[in-house]
């Protein structure tokens, strides 16, 4: 669609929402928001409506539910200020149902039906000519209604009411509502549903918000994590990163170590997605650290890790002679310490892609796995979650670090990872034990390289004060990968 044909659209206000709208809701059309109580809706239509004050756009909110000062109240932890949003009053103790209101639970729906009501939402849409309006909720009107073709009828002459003067509606519903009587999903050009679960597995709170319906336009399908913080909601678009036409090893990214270098065929080549996997302790995360810190002495990197703080990784650097405070002082290394519960996938992603496109890293390593599976398996399987986020980082010519961590100490099977995500990678660096001389030894090698060579053989890594030591090929030994290995008998 030209720029010509494309249709206004209005920004939602609501971070992240706009992308999953393709731009924001269609101006002149009228809307539902669903969701049961506590999903969030007043908050999102709030904030809608705070977005058009800063266009300098006329904004009404007409409550039928809760009385407008409550509603000030519950949003005033956000520091929101609503003076400039007229708020129409029709609640059952609102000002605007005459002095009798209170009385007005005692009448039976019979006789007072919901035709006062109706009345005085086109009056005040009428008076105040609203850019944007929300109706709160229209769940009530339903409940007032006796006959349910005399609702729907007014549900359609008011949507049609609205669009016709052009105004941009949001009307919130009752979920259970859409389902019994489908009339008023039908009548509006958009559904938009937050929804409110706990996980099964760790208990935990999980919002969402879905497109169900945008006519006249496209939508980002499937259910976007959704979080309401200090500021407001915030929405993170489920993203389905494709993989990209770079082409990877336009740079050799070294890690300070001649050695293992050597081993790597001169290191990894950029844009590249390595795995470095071993049992606890093998030193994964420290030779991550290495490349990560030999990295950020020209460009920017960021380190992701679920397990250990800040302080430690740090700590641990100094501890083998090859400290990392001056980088991270200087922002060119940026540790982030993940609450493996804390974030949704999508959400992680986010950080991720705030890393790369905004702080410009170009280097990014995710320390480990495990701790990623631990964090993400309450909202589906980790693999595709893994699966769309090293897409992303491929097509925008990352290279990724990806710490794993293998269950066996030595075993005669030898698998990559537990996960079934070895394929992503287009390096594999093993670590593993083995016992050599009544001492148990490190050995690192590279089982992979899709681009380049690299040396198929096996060496002893030492980690020591010293800093992080290569040794050359292990020939004298076979059976290293057993765990066991035994003298190699001359030829």
């Amino acid at each position: 669609m030209s720029e010509q044909q494309r249709p206004s659209r209005m920004s939602t206000g609501v971070p992240g929402c706009d992308e999953i709208l393709d731009g924001g809701l269609i101006a002149g059309r009228c809307y539902l928001i669903g969701g049961s109580a506590g999903a969030g809706k007043t908050i999102f239509s709030l904030q809608w409506l705070r977005a058009g004050l800063q266009r300098h756009e006329k904004c009404l909110y007409i409550t039928l539910c809760e009385p407008g000062p409550e509603i000030t109240r519950n949003v005033a932890s956000f520091d929101w200020q609503l003076d400039h949003i007229e708020i129409v009053d029709l609640s059952p103790s609102g000002s605007e149902l005459g002095d009798d209101a209170g009385e007005y639970h005692i009448f039976p729906p019979s006789e007072v039906e919901s035709t006062p009501i109706w009345k005085s939402i086109y009056q005040a849409v009428r008076s105040a000519r609203p850019d944007r309006l929300v109706i709160d909720s229209v769940t009530q009107l339903r409940y007032l209604a006796t006959d349910e073709l005399q609702f729907r009828k007014n549900i359609l002459a008011l949507v049609n009411f609205l669009n016709g003067i052009g105004t941009t509606s949001l009307l919130a519903f009752d979920p259970t509502e859409m389902v019994r009587d489908t009339s008023v999903a039908l009548a509006v050009d958009g559904v938009i549903r937050l929804s409110k679960d706990i996980s099964a597995g760790l208990g935990i709170g999980l919002r969402s918000l879905e497109v169900e319906k945008l006519r006249g336009s496209g939508f980002m399908s499937g259910r976007h994590p959704m979080r309401i913080t200090g500021n407001g909601m915030h929405v993170f678009p489920h993203r389905i990163e494709h993989t990209g036409t770079l082409n990877p090893g336009d740079q050799m990214m070294s890690s300070g170590i001649a050695e293992l270098d050597q081993l790597l065929g001169g290191g990894l080549e950029s844009g590249t997605t390595t795995l470095l996997t071993g049992p606890t302790g093998t030193g994964k995360s420290t030779l991550g650290t290495q490349f990560l810190a030999h990295h950020a002495r020209s460009h920017r990197a960021v380190l992701f890790t679920f397990e250990e703080p800040a302080s430690f990784i740090m700590a641990r650097s100094r501890g083998i002679g090859a400290p990392i405070d001056d980088v991270v002082a200087s922002g060119a290394l940026k540790i982030v310490r993940i609450n493996p519960i804390e974030l949704y996938p999508d959400e992680f992603l986010a950080a991720i892609r705030d890393a790369v496109e905004i702080d410009g890293c170009t280097m990014v390593m995710i320390d480990s796995l495990r701790g990623y599976q631990f964090a993400m398996e309450e909202f589906g399987k980790p693999q595709a979650h893994i699966h769309n986020m090293v897409s992303y980082l491929s097509r925008n010519g990352v290279s990724t670090l990806l710490i794993n961590e293998v269950e066996h100490i030595t075993s005669t099977s030898l698998k990559a990872t537990d996960l079934g995500v070895s394929h992503l990678a287009d390096n594999i660096v093993l670590l593993r034990y083995a016992e050599y001389a009544g001492q148990v030894i490190k050995i690192v090698g590279c089982l992979k390289k899709r681009v380049g060579n690299f040396q198929p053989e096996l060496r002893q890594m030492k980690v020591s004060a010293s800093g992080i030591e290569i040794s050359e090929k292990l020939q004298h030994l076979q059976g290293i990968l057993t765990g066991v290995p035994a003298f190699k008998l001359a030829d």
